[in-house]
Formats: structure tokens, C-alpha cells, sequence
């Protein structure tokens, strides 16, 4: 299996050159960028499997980076900010971000992340064990991670496909963020549930009425479609 190709950009040399080194003693393929419109340029050329990217980046920040890369690319991204305010973390998740980290950060704690999410993306890929998750309104194939409401398809990242393959394949069962992180992220999350909540606002959105995931206050979410 070639390894895979991981752009990180980040305007800090300290930090883009440790992310590096890392990355590479793992044996990623490593390109990196050091502002946000060679990140983006750098996006394009490379087309890496997944992108570290820095919040504040000169002549481009990261969340207007990921505004532009969003509109072509469904590639995994994972943020790094030196802000601890919430809604810091909420914005660069609300264009799309599919994980973030704020610094100061351990560059092992990164690397596993960057390892769970590259094995979740490539577990997930191929025929094998393909299944279809036939419901009244929603179809999901596994397989080719696609999916359709009422014969319309609509398209997620692999993010939100994750998240909504796991809710669907427990329909009618509430599962608790603390689940949800685990089968989709694939890691202990530390408490920061609040990457689970934004994603299901995503998902609704893109499927219309309601996303068919209700809410359980307190628990939850349950995926509420009919079988079919």
C-alpha cells in the first residue's frame, strides 16, 4: 500500500518542521506550506490524503483556506489553533474541519490522530463488505459511500458519512457522543463532544427534514428513518 501524502501548513517553522519530522518517522509522505495561498496551491497540486492546517496563516487564514478547499475537496483535515475560546473551534468546524487541535499540543498525541484517521479513511474504502442501508427516505451503500434521500444524492464528507453510517446501522437505538466519537474518530476525545454536534448540524442540513437524526437531550442521537 503507497503511503500516504500529508500537507501540513502552518506559518510557525518550529511547529511545521516537528509536525514533519513526526509525520515522516512514520513514514507519511510529507509536503508542507508555510502561508495560505501556497497552502491552497499546495492542496491542489498534491492532493494529499489529509491536511494539518494551521487557524492563523499569513495572506490566507486557515478558515478562509478551507472555505476554498471545501468547494472541491472532501479531503480529511485536521486544525491546529493557539486559541482556546470555543467558538474558535466551532467556526473552523462549521466550514468543514473534521478534527482539531489546539496548541500547545504533543506531537504524538497529533500523529495518532493523523494514524486514526487515515485507517478509518482506508478501512472504509473498496467493495469489500460492501452493504446497503435501505431505509423509507435515506439509502446509504457502504461500499462506494454514497448516499440518497428520496433517489436524490447528496453529497458528505467522510466525516459526516461516518457519522451518519454509524447512526444508521443502530436506527432506532440512542447513541451518546461519547459512542459516536469512539466509532468515528476512533479515539478518546478528551471531552470535546461538541465536534460530534456540529457534524450532525451539517448532516441534517444536506438531508433536509430534520437529517432524520433526532436529538435525545442529555444522551444523544438517534437516526430515526423507517425500514424499508
Amino acid at each position: 500500500m503507497p503511503s500516504a501524502k500529508i500537507l501540513v501548513i502552518d506559518d510557525e517553522p518550529r511547529i511545521r518542521d516537528l509536525v514533519e519530522a513526526y509525520l515522516r518517522e512514520e513514514a507519511y509522505e510529507v509536503y508542507t506550506a508555510s502561508d495560505g495561498p501556497s497552502g491552497l496551491a499546495a492542496a491542489r497540486a498534491y492532493k494529499p490524503d489529509l491536511i494539518v492546517l494551521d487557524v492563523m496563516l499569513p495572506g490566507m487564514d486557515g478558515i478562509e483556506l478551507l472555505t476554498h478547499l471545501r468547494r472541491e475537496s472532501d479531503v480529511y483535515v485536521i486544525m491546529l489553533t493557539a486559541r482556546s475560546e470555543e467558538t474558535d473551534k466551532l467556526v473552523g468546524l462549521s466550514v468543514g474541519a473534521d478534527d482539531y487541535v489546539t496548541k500547545p499540543f504533543s506531537p504524538r498525541e497529533l500523529v495518532a490522530r493523523v494514524k486514526a484517521a487515515l485507517r478509518r479513511l482506508r478501512d472504509g474504502v473498496g467493495p469489500a463488505g460492501t452493504a446497503i442501508l435501505a431505509f423509507r427516505h435515506v439509502r446509504i451503500d457502504t461500499g462506494s459511500r454514497q448516499v440518497w434521500v428520496d433517489g436524490e444524492p447528496v453529497e458528505l464528507t467522510a466525516t459526516e458519512f461516518d457519522l451518519l453510517q454509524a447512526l444508521a446501522e443502530h436506527r432506532g437505538r440512542v447513541l451518546s457522543r461519547e459512542q459516536l466519537l469512539e466509532q468515528v474518530w476512533g479515539y478518546d476525545f478528551f471531552g470535546e463532544e461538541r465536534v460530534v454536534d456540529v457534524h450532525v448540524g451539517h448532516i441534517r442540513q444536506k438531508l433536509g427534514n430534520g437529517g432524520f437524526i433526532a436529538t435525545v437531550r442529555g444522551v444523544g442521537y438517534r437516526f430515526e428513518d423507517e425500514e424499508v
